[in-house]
């Protein structure tokens, strides 16, 4: 957990196992973890249970540096933690710049519904969530990168069956800037876009020529942006699947998650209104209303989510007002009190030791959006 002075607030959310979100996460105050869950856990690459979706289609998520990736040759070496969170203060740097003049915050225009992961967890360089799609007829598999915060999705490394189809021959020019200082500039085309057993016709995406920076640093092909724009992969395929989506991001490197275009059928999903600004249309956002620990709702003033919050896949750290994340971690150091505390890792400030601990203790944490709905963190 870190801090920033501004109202806008940053989410990552993940989800485990069949439930794309429920209420009542934080029902049980504490939950206990033995050591072994504190470790690697065994490499399983087969895709989670699915709810099902009306029309919709399925593929497989996986981590960019992990086991299950799908990446043809292995990727460079995984990037420290402290460069990822170098690389991801300056994406959420670049993100709250982007709503500092922004009336209203992160929802100042229209709100629709958005389905909420069920729980919490862990530039260019943050993306870490891969699919695997096929581009042409044939079809042309590439390994892409998502991301919720980016609308034109782009091959870095275009195969020649692509260029020889169209990519060479558009006369439609693209760039694309992102907020660690990475550019790309290619040329638009469209073909059909193979996405697990289904096809949607004249796909547009781009074709890049130059790009600078840490645009794609290991063997992915592309990337593929979910944002709210006319560019992007979930607006170009609504008349296909809805205008709904979903993905579970896999909770560890040694898992695999699952992106689901199309709205799910299960009474199990609940909702709460998304949020869009008509200035940056790209990222969605949800309103964040209140943060319960150990079952107990913490006493913060209700102004102190009002700019809203932001939902995205590329921010590894969930950031919060500094008098939320200050009620949080006392809060939670308070349920905690019987560890030792531990030196903080560079934001990491709310640290334990649980050497010589068979099993720990700890209060749940659960965030609580317009709607009632709970949204668990994990452990």
């Amino acid at each position: 957990m870190a801090s920033i002075p501004k109202l806008v607030i940053l989410l990552l959310c993940t989800c485990l196992h069949t439930l794309l979100a429920h209420g009542g996460d934080d029902l049980r105050t504490y939950k206990v973890l033995h050591a072994g869950a504190l470790k690697s856990a065994t490499v399983n690459c087969s895709q989670p249970q699915v709810t099902p979706s009306y029309g919709g289609v399925t593929v497989p998520l996986h981590h960019r540096h992990g086991p299950c990736s799908p990446s043809p040759v292995p990727s460079t070496k995984a990037p420290t933690l402290q460069e990822m969170l170098r690389r991801d203060q300056l994406r959420a740097a670049y993100i709250t710049r982007m709503y500092s003049g922004v009336k209203g915050g992160a929802g100042d225009v229209e709100q629709s519904d958005i389905t909420v992961p069920t729980t919490l967890g862990t530039s260019l360089g943050t993306l870490e969530y891969l699919i695997t799609v096929g581009i042409g007829s044939p079809a042309v598999t590439q390994t892409m990168l998502i991301d919720t915060g980016s609308d034109v999705s782009w091959l870095l490394r275009v195969p020649l069956q692509l260029r020889q189809r169209g990519c060479s021959n558009s006369q439609c020019q693209y760039i694309v800037k992102y907020g660690d200082g990475s550019t790309g500039t290619g040329t638009y085309s469209t073909d059909t876009l193979a996405l697990g057993s289904s096809t949607v016709k004249n796909f547009q995406f781009g074709c890049s020529q130059s790009e600078s920076g840490n645009l794609l640093e290991d063997q992915t092909d592309g990337l593929m942006g979910l944002g709210g724009g006319a560019e992007s992969l979930a607006t170009q395929t609504a008349g296909t699947f809805g205008k709904a989506f979903s993905y579970c991001l896999p909770p560890t490197p040694d898992s695999s998650g699952f992106l689901t275009l199309g709205a799910a059928t299960s009474g199990f999903v609940v909702k709460t209104p998304m949020l869009r600004s008509s200035e940056v249309p790209s990222y969605y956002g949800v309103r964040l209303q209140a943060i319960r620990v150990g079952g107990r709702q913490l006493s913060i003033p209700a102004s102190v989510f009002s700019a809203g919050s932001i939902m995205d896949s590329g921010t590894i750290i969930t950031r919060l007002p500094a008098t939320a994340y200050s009620a949080l971690s006392s809060a939670f150091k308070a349920g905690m009190k019987q560890y030792p505390p531990a030196q903080p890792m560079g934001i990491f400030d709310t640290c334990f030791d649980f050497s010589g601990q068979s099993s720990v203790s700890i209060p749940s944490v659960a965030l609580v959006f317009s709607g009632g709905i709970h949204s668990g963190m994990q452990f």
